[in-house]
């Protein structure tokens, strides 16, 4: 079966057209979504003994924010958003642990 263009221009437009839609679908049909996921944070006041090593492992276990993430990048974290330089904690310090 032999095809014959009747109408070149025409056939050059169609031509475009269709390649514009497929790369429009390409860009918006296979582009990445994410949710949105809105962190919160909760106070956490530390007690005697407390420790950023414990907090950490008890958020290991309960906060499914820290799901699957290792201790050691749990206590980094948690000093990242304190502002904790070392690893002394006060009595009675305020910090903040994110949750969802």
């Amino acid at each position: 079966m032999k095809l014959k263009i009747v109408n070149m221009k025409k056939f050059i437009s169609s031509l475009i057209m269709v390649t514009i839609g497929i790369i429009f679908l390409l860009f918006t049909g296979f582009s990445n979504t994410y949710s949105k996921v809105d962190i919160r944070y909760k106070d956490e006041y530390i007690i005697s003994g407390d420790t950023i090593w414990k907090i950490a492992e008890k958020e290991a276990s309960e906060n499914k924010y820290f799901k699957n993430v290792d201790v050691r990048s749990i206590v980094k974290e948690i000093k990242n958003i304190n502002n904790i330089k070392n690893e002394t904690l006060e009595i009675g310090q305020k910090i903040l642990i994110p949750t969802y």
